[in-house]
């Protein structure tokens, strides 16, 4: 089998994690049940942010779980196959930065939803979070998944012995 050339999927990962406006977020209430929904966010110095209402219900799940999963996932549309849909995933930690400050994170906000949409976000009861990626996975398609983090600057090719069934870096 031809292995992968490793500098291509690594730069289609970055130009993927980079086109996406909105990510799917895993969480769980306050009995462990599981919670899904999702948010615009911008992504800078190896971080993702989310910029949430107070009233929502990933709101409290985001701030009190000490962790969530994220997802980036190709649209539907794009998808070639629907069992193997191009998609980033990791495991973060979160924090609530609130809505004062950081003044960097929300002029990227801006550029990528607009001042006027923020600006009458900013004025409501909406609250940032930083979220740090721990692990992740990249998949572009069957036998071509990738362990990464943010950057790409880690990034291992995922290799199923079959004999074992047991995944290995290459």
């Amino acid at each position: 089998m031809k292995q992968p050339n490793m500098d291509e999927i690594r730069q289609r990962f970055v130009n993927f994690v980079t086109s996406r406006k909105s990510l799917v977020i895993s969480s769980q209430d306050e009995h462990g049940v599981p919670f899904i929904s999702y948010a615009p966010y911008v992504h800078l110095n190896n971080k993702l942010y989310i910029y949430i209402s107070r009233i929502s219900d990933h709101y409290r799940y985001v701030e009190t779980g000490p962790k969530v999963h994220v997802m980036l996932i190709n649209d539907e549309s794009e998808a070639q196959n629907m069992f193997a849909r191009e998609r980033a995933r990791w495991v973060c930690t979160t924090e609530n930065l609130g809505n004062e400050g950081h003044e960097e994170i929300f002029a990227a906000f801006d550029t990528a939803f607009g001042n006027k949409m923020m600006g009458m976000l900013r004025g409501l009861d909406f609250s940032l979070f930083e979220l740090t990626p721990l692990e992740g996975r990249y998949v572009i398609g069957f036998g071509q998944a990738f362990d990464v983090d943010l950057s790409g600057d880690r990034f291992e090719h995922v290799v199923v012995d079959k004999k074992t069934e047991a995944g290995t870096k290459v």
